[in-house]
Protein backbone atom coordinates (compact mmCIF):
# COMPACT_ATOMS: atom_id res chain seq x y z
CA UNK A 1 0.00 0.00 0.00
CA UNK A 2 1.42 2.97 -1.13
CA UNK A 3 0.98 6.62 1.04
CA UNK A 4 1.80 9.15 -0.72
CA UNK A 5 1.68 10.04 -4.57
CA UNK A 6 4.68 9.07 -6.39
CA UNK A 7 5.95 11.57 -9.00
CA UNK A 8 6.76 9.42 -12.10
CA UNK A 9 10.01 10.58 -13.84
CA UNK A 10 10.70 9.84 -17.41
CA UNK A 11 13.56 7.88 -17.99
CA UNK A 12 16.44 10.17 -19.13
CA UNK A 13 18.42 9.19 -22.31
CA UNK A 14 21.81 10.17 -21.22
CA UNK A 15 23.43 9.62 -17.05
CA UNK A 16 25.82 11.75 -15.55
CA UNK A 17 28.91 9.61 -14.30
CA UNK A 18 32.03 10.26 -12.58
CA UNK A 19 33.78 10.69 -15.99
CA UNK A 20 31.34 13.57 -16.68
CA UNK A 21 31.87 17.19 -15.93
CA UNK A 22 28.60 19.72 -14.51
CA UNK A 23 27.82 22.78 -13.98
CA UNK A 24 25.35 24.00 -11.40
CA UNK A 25 23.28 27.21 -11.37
CA UNK A 26 20.73 28.56 -9.72
CA UNK A 27 18.98 28.48 -5.97
CA UNK A 28 19.54 27.23 -2.74
CA UNK A 29 18.16 23.86 -4.40
CA UNK A 30 21.09 23.67 -6.88
CA UNK A 31 23.28 24.82 -4.21
CA UNK A 32 22.24 22.15 -2.00
CA UNK A 33 22.16 19.30 -4.82
CA UNK A 34 25.41 20.46 -6.65
CA UNK A 35 27.26 20.24 -3.25
CA UNK A 36 26.10 17.09 -2.40
CA UNK A 37 27.61 16.01 -5.55
CA UNK A 38 31.20 17.79 -4.49
CA UNK A 39 30.94 15.93 -1.68
CA UNK A 40 30.68 12.43 -3.52
CA UNK A 41 34.09 14.29 -5.62
CA UNK A 42 31.94 14.28 -9.21
CA UNK A 43 33.24 16.73 -11.10
CA UNK A 44 31.34 20.07 -10.67
CA UNK A 45 31.55 23.81 -10.75
CA UNK A 46 28.94 25.40 -9.07
CA UNK A 47 27.01 28.51 -8.67
CA UNK A 48 30.18 30.59 -10.47
CA UNK A 49 28.48 33.50 -9.89
CA UNK A 50 27.05 32.31 -6.14
CA UNK A 51 23.26 31.81 -5.41
CA UNK A 52 20.88 33.45 -8.09
CA UNK A 53 17.15 33.13 -7.87
CA UNK A 54 15.52 34.33 -11.31
CA UNK A 55 15.67 32.70 -14.80
CA UNK A 56 17.22 36.42 -16.38
CA UNK A 57 20.12 37.25 -13.74
CA UNK A 58 20.97 33.20 -14.43
CA UNK A 59 21.07 33.89 -18.26
CA UNK A 60 23.01 37.02 -17.64
CA UNK A 61 25.92 35.07 -16.02
CA UNK A 62 25.82 32.24 -18.58
CA UNK A 63 26.77 35.36 -20.90
CA UNK A 64 28.89 36.54 -18.98
CA UNK A 65 31.06 32.92 -19.42
CA UNK A 66 30.34 32.29 -22.80
CA UNK A 67 32.05 35.81 -23.54
CA UNK A 68 34.47 35.70 -21.17
CA UNK A 69 33.79 39.40 -19.68
CA UNK A 70 36.24 41.12 -17.82
CA UNK A 71 35.08 42.98 -14.54
CA UNK A 72 36.60 46.42 -13.95
CA UNK A 73 35.43 48.93 -10.83
CA UNK A 74 32.78 50.73 -12.74
CA UNK A 75 30.40 47.18 -12.24
CA UNK A 76 31.15 47.59 -8.69
CA UNK A 77 29.55 49.68 -6.02
CA UNK A 78 30.49 50.12 -2.83
CA UNK A 79 28.09 49.83 -0.10
CA UNK A 80 28.84 50.57 4.27
CA UNK A 81 32.66 50.14 3.33
CA UNK A 82 31.49 46.78 0.94
CA UNK A 83 32.62 46.47 -2.84
CA UNK A 84 29.57 44.50 -4.41
CA UNK A 85 28.87 43.50 -7.90
CA UNK A 86 24.73 43.10 -8.90
CA UNK A 87 25.70 40.52 -11.15
CA UNK A 88 27.02 38.19 -7.84
CA UNK A 89 26.31 36.62 -4.50
CA UNK A 90 27.68 38.66 -1.27
CA UNK A 91 30.13 35.77 -1.29
CA UNK A 92 32.21 37.84 -4.23
CA UNK A 93 31.88 40.84 -1.86
CA UNK A 94 35.38 42.26 0.09
CA UNK A 95 36.20 45.26 1.74
CA UNK A 96 39.48 45.45 -1.16
CA UNK A 97 38.02 46.66 -4.26
CA UNK A 98 40.70 44.69 -6.09
CA UNK A 99 40.25 41.63 -3.83
CA UNK A 100 36.43 41.74 -5.59
CA UNK A 101 37.52 42.16 -9.04
CA UNK A 102 40.45 38.82 -8.43
CA UNK A 103 37.71 37.10 -7.17
CA UNK A 104 35.31 37.57 -9.89
CA UNK A 105 37.26 37.94 -12.45
CA UNK A 106 39.05 34.56 -11.75
CA UNK A 107 35.95 32.72 -11.50
CA UNK A 108 34.49 34.04 -15.16
CA UNK A 109 37.56 32.47 -16.62
CA UNK A 110 38.03 29.13 -14.88
CA UNK A 111 34.30 29.43 -15.07
CA UNK A 112 34.09 29.65 -18.94
CA UNK A 113 36.78 27.19 -19.67
CA UNK A 114 34.39 24.63 -17.70
CA UNK A 115 31.50 24.97 -19.27
CA UNK A 116 33.31 25.04 -22.60
CA UNK A 117 33.87 21.23 -21.95
CA UNK A 118 30.54 20.45 -19.38
CA UNK A 119 28.52 17.77 -20.48
CA UNK A 120 25.65 18.88 -18.09
CA UNK A 121 24.56 22.13 -17.25
CA UNK A 122 21.66 21.77 -14.44
CA UNK A 123 19.80 25.54 -14.25
CA UNK A 124 17.00 25.56 -10.76
CA UNK A 125 14.70 28.69 -11.60
CA UNK A 126 13.78 29.92 -8.19
CA UNK A 127 11.34 32.81 -8.19
CA UNK A 128 9.84 35.04 -11.52
CA UNK A 129 9.80 38.29 -9.00
CA UNK A 130 12.77 40.14 -10.18
CA UNK A 131 14.25 43.32 -8.46
CA UNK A 132 15.56 46.23 -11.40
CA UNK A 133 17.80 48.66 -10.91
CA UNK A 134 16.21 52.16 -11.41
CA UNK A 135 19.07 53.90 -12.33
CA UNK A 136 20.44 51.67 -15.18
CA UNK A 137 17.13 48.86 -16.15
CA UNK A 138 19.56 46.16 -14.98
CA UNK A 139 18.28 42.95 -13.01
CA UNK A 140 20.23 42.58 -10.17
CA UNK A 141 21.32 38.68 -9.12
CA UNK A 142 21.34 40.45 -5.41
CA UNK A 143 20.53 43.63 -4.39
CA UNK A 144 23.35 43.61 -1.10
CA UNK A 145 20.45 45.10 1.17
CA UNK A 146 20.34 48.39 -0.78
CA UNK A 147 17.66 50.65 -0.06
CA UNK A 148 14.18 48.92 -1.46
CA UNK A 149 13.57 52.57 -3.26
CA UNK A 150 16.04 52.04 -5.53
CA UNK A 151 14.77 48.86 -7.46
CA UNK A 152 11.39 47.93 -8.95
CA UNK A 153 9.81 45.20 -8.38
CA UNK A 154 7.82 43.24 -10.75
CA UNK A 155 7.26 39.44 -12.05
CA UNK A 156 8.72 38.20 -15.17
CA UNK A 157 6.22 36.72 -17.22
CA UNK A 158 6.62 33.18 -19.58
CA UNK A 159 7.75 34.97 -22.59
CA UNK A 160 10.20 37.34 -21.11
CA UNK A 161 11.89 33.37 -20.09
CA UNK A 162 11.02 31.83 -23.00
CA UNK A 163 12.59 34.60 -25.37
CA UNK A 164 15.72 35.19 -23.43
CA UNK A 165 16.79 30.98 -23.22
CA UNK A 166 15.59 30.53 -26.75
CA UNK A 167 18.17 32.48 -27.86
CA UNK A 168 21.07 31.75 -24.18
CA UNK A 169 19.99 27.69 -25.28
CA UNK A 170 21.65 28.40 -28.91
CA UNK A 171 24.42 29.99 -27.84
CA UNK A 172 25.05 27.60 -25.19
CA UNK A 173 24.86 25.11 -27.94
CA UNK A 174 27.11 26.88 -30.62
CA UNK A 175 29.63 27.11 -27.44
CA UNK A 176 29.50 24.07 -26.33
CA UNK A 177 27.85 20.97 -29.07
CA UNK A 178 27.47 18.62 -26.40
CA UNK A 179 26.06 20.71 -23.78
CA UNK A 180 22.78 18.55 -22.15
CA UNK A 181 20.91 20.89 -20.29
CA UNK A 182 18.63 19.94 -17.14
CA UNK A 183 15.99 22.39 -15.73
CA UNK A 184 14.49 22.14 -12.55
CA UNK A 185 12.17 24.44 -10.20
CA UNK A 186 13.29 24.89 -6.55
CA UNK A 187 10.67 23.48 -4.38
CA UNK A 188 11.62 26.73 -1.90
CA UNK A 189 9.00 28.65 -1.13
CA UNK A 190 9.30 32.67 -1.65
CA UNK A 191 6.39 33.72 0.98
CA UNK A 192 7.83 37.04 0.92
CA UNK A 193 5.27 38.38 -1.20
CA UNK A 194 2.38 36.07 -0.23
CA UNK A 195 1.56 32.24 -0.64
CA UNK A 196 -0.61 32.79 -3.73
CA UNK A 197 2.10 35.08 -5.76
CA UNK A 198 4.46 32.41 -4.68
CA UNK A 199 1.88 30.10 -6.41
CA UNK A 200 1.80 32.17 -9.76
CA UNK A 201 5.81 33.05 -9.66
CA UNK A 202 6.12 29.09 -9.67
CA UNK A 203 3.53 28.62 -11.95
CA UNK A 204 5.24 30.98 -14.48
CA UNK A 205 8.42 28.79 -14.17
CA UNK A 206 6.81 26.29 -14.41
CA UNK A 207 5.44 27.03 -17.96
CA UNK A 208 8.06 28.72 -19.29
CA UNK A 209 10.19 25.88 -19.07
CA UNK A 210 7.58 23.70 -20.63
CA UNK A 211 7.27 26.25 -23.49
CA UNK A 212 11.12 25.43 -23.50
CA UNK A 213 11.12 21.50 -23.94
CA UNK A 214 8.52 22.01 -26.83
CA UNK A 215 10.27 24.02 -28.28
CA UNK A 216 13.98 22.66 -28.37
CA UNK A 217 12.52 18.75 -27.73
CA UNK A 218 13.78 16.91 -25.35
CA UNK A 219 17.00 15.17 -27.39
CA UNK A 220 19.88 17.85 -25.34
CA UNK A 221 17.29 19.34 -22.67
CA UNK A 222 15.29 17.76 -19.83
CA UNK A 223 13.34 18.84 -16.71
CA UNK A 224 13.85 17.31 -13.34
CA UNK A 225 10.35 17.65 -10.54
CA UNK A 226 12.26 18.38 -7.91
CA UNK A 227 9.72 20.69 -6.75
CA UNK A 228 6.70 18.06 -7.84
CA UNK A 229 8.47 15.98 -5.43
CA UNK A 230 8.32 17.94 -2.66
CA UNK A 231 4.93 19.49 -3.19
CA UNK A 232 3.27 15.74 -3.62
CA UNK A 233 5.41 12.94 -2.00
CA UNK A 234 6.60 15.18 0.94
CA UNK A 235 3.88 17.67 1.46
CA UNK A 236 4.31 18.08 5.09
CA UNK A 237 5.68 20.10 7.36
CA UNK A 238 8.25 17.28 9.05
CA UNK A 239 9.96 18.24 5.39
CA UNK A 240 11.09 21.55 5.91
CA UNK A 241 13.35 23.51 8.23
CA UNK A 242 12.57 25.41 11.30
CA UNK A 243 11.78 28.54 9.04
CA UNK A 244 9.18 26.38 7.06
CA UNK A 245 10.12 27.49 3.84
CA UNK A 246 13.33 26.03 3.61
CA UNK A 247 13.88 21.83 2.73
CA UNK A 248 14.91 19.84 5.80
CA UNK A 249 18.19 17.58 5.49
CA UNK A 250 15.59 14.79 5.02
CA UNK A 251 13.79 15.70 2.64
CA UNK A 252 17.17 16.98 0.77
CA UNK A 253 18.12 13.81 0.89
CA UNK A 254 15.52 12.42 -0.11
CA UNK A 255 15.03 14.80 -3.41
CA UNK A 256 19.03 13.83 -4.00
CA UNK A 257 18.15 10.30 -3.83
CA UNK A 258 15.31 10.25 -6.50
CA UNK A 259 17.68 13.01 -8.42
CA UNK A 260 20.45 9.69 -8.53
CA UNK A 261 18.46 6.97 -9.52
CA UNK A 262 17.26 9.29 -12.29
CA UNK A 263 20.67 10.93 -13.61
CA UNK A 264 23.21 9.27 -12.65
CA UNK A 265 24.62 6.08 -13.80
CA UNK A 266 24.15 3.09 -11.95
CA UNK A 267 28.47 2.43 -11.86
CA UNK A 268 28.91 5.52 -10.14
CA UNK A 269 26.39 5.46 -7.64
CA UNK A 270 27.93 2.01 -6.53
CA UNK A 271 31.52 3.80 -6.81
CA UNK A 272 29.90 6.74 -4.69
CA UNK A 273 29.61 4.00 -1.43
CA UNK A 274 33.05 3.08 -1.93
CA UNK A 275 33.91 7.64 -2.09
CA UNK A 276 31.40 7.43 1.29
CA UNK A 277 33.13 4.51 3.14
CA UNK A 278 36.82 6.00 2.06
CA UNK A 279 35.38 10.07 3.58
CA UNK A 280 34.10 8.29 6.86
CA UNK A 281 37.25 6.55 7.25
CA UNK A 282 39.55 9.89 6.91
CA UNK A 283 37.23 11.38 9.86
CA UNK A 284 37.20 8.56 11.98
CA UNK A 285 39.12 9.11 15.13
CA UNK A 286 40.98 6.65 16.91
CA UNK A 287 40.77 5.83 20.77
CA UNK A 288 44.54 4.49 20.52
CA UNK A 289 45.92 6.59 17.25
CA UNK A 290 49.89 4.62 17.47
CA UNK A 291 47.83 1.20 17.77
CA UNK A 292 48.87 -1.84 15.39
CA UNK A 293 45.67 -2.16 14.97
CA UNK A 294 45.11 1.83 13.46
CA UNK A 295 48.28 1.61 11.27
CA UNK A 296 46.59 -1.37 9.62
CA UNK A 297 43.45 0.86 9.40
CA UNK A 298 45.76 3.32 7.68
CA UNK A 299 47.49 1.23 5.43
CA UNK A 300 43.79 -0.47 4.02
CA UNK A 301 42.22 2.86 3.28
CA UNK A 302 45.16 4.35 1.49
CA UNK A 303 45.27 1.10 -0.67
CA UNK A 304 41.62 1.36 -1.38
CA UNK A 305 42.43 5.05 -2.56
CA UNK A 306 44.60 3.68 -4.82
CA UNK A 307 42.30 1.25 -5.92
CA UNK A 308 40.12 3.67 -6.94
CA UNK A 309 41.85 6.27 -8.53
CA UNK A 310 43.62 3.99 -10.91
CA UNK A 311 39.97 2.13 -11.90
CA UNK A 312 38.47 5.76 -11.70
CA UNK A 313 41.10 8.37 -12.53
CA UNK A 314 38.66 11.36 -12.64
CA UNK A 315 38.65 10.54 -8.93
CA UNK A 316 40.91 13.51 -6.66
CA UNK A 317 41.36 11.92 -3.26
CA UNK A 318 44.84 14.34 -3.22
CA UNK A 319 43.59 16.03 0.37
CA UNK A 320 42.44 12.37 1.94
CA UNK A 321 45.38 10.43 0.92
CA UNK A 322 47.52 13.45 2.59
CA UNK A 323 46.20 12.89 5.40
CA UNK A 324 46.55 9.55 5.79
CA UNK A 325 50.11 9.64 4.92
CA UNK A 326 50.84 12.14 7.51
CA UNK A 327 48.73 9.90 10.03
CA UNK A 328 51.19 6.76 9.07
CA UNK A 329 54.40 9.17 9.09
CA UNK A 330 53.57 10.24 12.97
CA UNK A 331 52.65 6.84 13.57
CA UNK A 332 56.15 5.87 12.64
CA UNK A 333 58.07 8.65 13.87
CA UNK A 334 56.37 7.78 17.17
CA UNK A 335 57.62 4.62 17.15
CA UNK A 336 61.12 5.69 16.37
CA UNK A 337 61.01 7.63 19.36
Amino acid sequence: MSFFTEIKIPKFPWKMDYSKSMMFFGSCFSENIGQKLIDLKFNVDLNPFGILYNPISIANSLKILLEKRVFNENDLFQDQGIWNSFYHHSRFSDIDKGKTLEMINDRIVKSSEFLLNADFLVITFGTSRVYELKQTGQIVSNCHKARAAEFRQYRLGVYEITEAYRELLEKLWRFNPNLKVIFTVSPIRHLKDGAVENQVSKATLLLAIDRLLNGFGESNCRYFPSYEIMMDELRDYRFYAEDMLHLSPVATDYIFDRFSKTIISNESMNVAKDVVRILKAVLHRPVHSFSDEYKKFLLYNLEEIIKLTINFPYLNFANEKMYLEQKLTGFQESRIN
